[in-house]
């Protein structure tokens, strides 16, 4: 059983067919001693899976951590719909774009698995950024990282059909969590379960849309769907399903 997984900043839709490589941690990039003093100012918080940690229209007041665990963060419209803007991986950081203090959060964030968290008061995390020069550049590049991501995004959204998307998203997932294994004959299994609902909020379709598309894969010789879980048989053909699009 080879691991065929990749190191990456979580599940979202990207322009490319590759995963958006991880950054290194907010806090762990830094000299021992500016982290030091940045954990003397953090809460350590644990979350269990579907526990919110900010809502939507809430003020700002700093940022939150990923040490372990998986957050994803979503848009709610006001009719109810949602849209997925990422599932983040440790390192990275929820909260933004307003990092401090006062506006409120454009979206919310929600622990998908069981979580633990450093939380970074806004005004704590102003002084700092005032006192530590690394610190205040590493909040910039992660910033700029998160621009990176979301325009990724808006694109895929703006100029990529929902086939398309979908295909992305499951290269994602295969590169990710995929491992091989002998009994999938040179299939790719995604361990970790993600719904139908689930991809269908990071791809911007309806649940039935997703069950349909993956239901034509299926037929196709593409992946199969077992005990929940997907398991991509045919890597070539997903990419292939973004070539015919393309041409």
């Amino acid at each position: 059983m080879a691991s065929v997984g990749a190191k990456t900043a979580g599940i979202l839709l990207s322009e490319t067919d590759h995963t958006v490589p991880r950054q290194a941690s907010l806090i762990d990039r830094l000299p021992p001693e500016a982290r030091t003093r940045i954990k003397a100012y953090g809460e350590v918080r644990s979350y269990r899976r579907g526990e919110t940690l900010f809502s939507q229209g809430d003020p700002h007041d700093g940022i939150v951590v990923i040490e372990s665990g998986l957050i994803r963060s979503f848009y709610t419209a006001p009719a109810g719909r949602e849209i997925t803007l990422a599932y983040w991986l440790p390192g990275n950081f929820v909260g933004g774009p307003e990092i401090f203090d006062g506006r409120p959060h454009m979206w919310s964030a929600v622990a998908a698995r069981q979580s633990v968290v450093t939380c970074l008061p806004g005004l704590e995390l102003r002084n700092l950024a005032r006192e530590l020069p690394d610190f205040a550049l590493a909040i910039i590049e992660a910033l700029s990282f998160k621009a990176r991501c979301y325009s990724s995004l808006a694109q895929m959204l703006g100029t990529r059909s929902l086939s398309q998307r979908l295909a992305h998203v499951l290269l994602h997932l295969a590169q990710t969590y995929g491992f091989d294994e002998s009994e999938t004959d040179g299939g790719i299994v995604v361990a970790a379960a993600f719904t139908h609902a689930e991809i269908a909020n990071l791809i911007g379709a309806t649940r039935q849309w997703v069950t349909i598309g993956l239901n034509r894969l299926q037929k196709a010789g593409v992946l199969r769907q077992r005990r929940g879980l997907l398991v991509i048989k045919r890597i070539d053909l997903l990419s292939a399903e973004l070539a015919a699009e393309d041409g």
